[in-house]
């Protein structure tokens, strides 16, 4: 897949959740330019790459193996170059302090996974719309 063309980066390390997520989207024409990655690493790895075009939304999971989201969401929040990239938290997370230090380091939206497939679907499927469709970010109306 040409990196030059991401449009959503999706951080997951749960196959079963990147899957729904993945078909959601696509249902929507909103998956044609999806990198998954399935640790924070992986995606500190992309999103600091010289030759990566930053991506328009990132939907991030906090609980992964090696580097948690919240670490890749302070890397990216700090950055003066990627912080206006949005960020969608989508966990399984309630926990309040998770929600507090996720705004408070700078997330666009934190979304809890519904754990009914129906809600799941419509959950991603109503942020991929969102994001992708009707919020304005200088990425898509373009550098003037």
């Amino acid at each position: 897949m040409n990196h030059q063309a991401i449009e959503i980066l999706l951080v997951e390390d749960s196959m079963e959740d990147a899957e729904l997520t993945i078909r959601a989207l696509r249902k929507n024409n909103l998956a044609n330019n999806l990198l998954h990655l399935e640790d924070g690493e992986e995606a500190l790895d992309f999103l600091f790459n010289t030759d990566s075009v930053a991506p328009r939304l990132i939907l991030l999971d906090l609980k992964m193996p090696k580097v948690d989201g919240m670490e890749v969401l302070r890397r990216l929040k700090s950055d003066p170059v990627r912080r206006i990239i949005p960020v969608v938290v989508m966990t399984s997370s309630k926990e309040e302090r998770d929600i507090v230090e996720a705004h408070h380091l700078g997330v666009n939206a934190y979304v809890v996974k519904p754990v009914d497939f129906d809600q799941f679907v419509r959950a991603v499927t109503e942020t991929g719309l969102f994001w992708m469709v009707l919020n304005q970010t200088p990425a898509s109306k373009g550098h003037e």
